[in-house]
């Protein structure tokens, strides 16, 4: 019972934050419907396999250090701002795409999946917000006593809903009729995903611990 009460707890907290959009949300979107929905789909895998960084240091107690540690999580902070704002120019650069263009990229789809893959995790890691999230959610409900099965259980489930959340993201963006309408003003969805991705890293660089 006990396990079943902290799994729906965690579930349910981890779902409602998922569905507010954010870095992962803008950064599945923007491979799904830059490079293709495979692009999306793999971004997606990356951002849950991040989540098994956030459960491995709040299971090993990691967590608490970087609570405690103003140092610590600046550098977290700083780094995750840093690539935010490198997201948001390379966006507000880019010149737009279409379904040709998508296409083209996807010739070389090896190199798109693990690059994909990659944004995806990094972004999710170095989201400060997540950290906090993590922070403050399984300090309240791992303790020493929690069995590592259940911490497994917790990690491979979190790890699951998130990637299967942003790759219906993916696959609902990339639907032939809704990217084609996308496609027409794909140069300020690129523009306003630019803005966003600089106002976030703007923001995570101003904010403080409180």
């Amino acid at each position: 019972m006990e396990f079943l009460t902290t799994y729906l707890i965690i579930m349910t907290a981890t779902f409602v934050a998922l569905i507010s959009p954010g870095p992962d949300f803008l950064i599945t979107m923007r491979n799904a419907l830059g490079v293709g929905r495979a692009s999306g789909i793999a971004t997606a895998i990356g951002v849950g396999a991040a989540i098994a960084t956030h459960v491995a240091y709040s299971a090993f107690g990691i967590a608490l250090i970087i609570s405690q540690s103003v140092l610590v999580f600046n550098i977290i902070k700083y780094l995750g701002a840093a690539y935010l704002i490198y997201c948001g120019v390379m966006a507000l650069w880019s010149k737009g795409w279409d379904m040709a263009a998508a296409q083209a990229k996807a010739k070389n789809k090896d190199k798109s999946l693990k690059r994909s893959f990659v944004e995806g995790f990094v972004t999710n890691v170095l989201n400060p917000k997540a950290t906090l999230f993590f922070l403050a959610l399984f300090t309240q409900v791992l303790t020493p006593d929690t069995p590592l099965s259940w911490q497994v259980a917790y990690g491979l489930s979190l790890m699951i809903m998130v990637a299967a959340w942003f790759s219906f993201v993916a696959v609902v963006l990339t639907h032939e009729t809704i990217r084609k309408k996308l496609s027409a003003v794909s140069i300020w969805i690129d523009r306003v995903t630019g803005g966003l991705f600089i106002a976030l890293g703007l923001k995570v660089a101003l904010s403080k611990i409180n």
